[in-house]
């Protein structure tokens, strides 16, 4: 599945919420049946910076596909990371990085959010395309 095709049926998913509450509901249930990264990977190399919660992105490429695990302390955090990384999961480096997360604006996800986890989102989209970048020079 393309990185578009994977940002429309992210948006086919969220978008039948009547409001953001229940889609925020909804983000909530869906972080509590997301795998927790180990401890053993709950570095600091691997915390982005930025957020109000702790939040860990573990990236790596295999195969020429760039795949990314997320945990925060916070399950709204971890919830919005996870939807963020299901949207660069199985992607070339170079579809990550010049693919923007828009569709979290366009379902009214980022407007309802705090500054600092809205940092912590804008973090966490540029670790992600910055390590595609670094995937496409290596």
């Amino acid at each position: 599945m393309s990185l578009a095709e994977r940002k429309a049926a992210l948006l086919a998913e969220l978008e039948p919420f009547a409001d953001h509450h229940e889609r925020f509901q909804y983000i909530i249930d869906r972080a509590k049946t997301s795998p927790a990264l180990p401890a053993d990977l709950k570095l600091d190399i691997f915390l982005i910076e930025g957020c109000t919660s702790n939040l860990w992105l573990v990236p790596k490429v295999e195969n020429g596909k760039c795949f990314f695990r997320c945990d925060a302390d916070s399950l709204i955090t971890k919830g919005i990371a996870t939807l963020v990384c299901d949207l660069y999961n199985d992607a070339t480096p170079e579809e990550v990085a010049t693919t923007d997360s828009d569709f979290l604006s366009q379902v009214g996800i980022t407007q309802h959010l705090s500054p600092n986890r809205r940092n912590g989102l804008a973090n966490l989209v540029n670790k992600i395309r910055g390590f595609g970048r670094t995937a496409t020079a290596s």
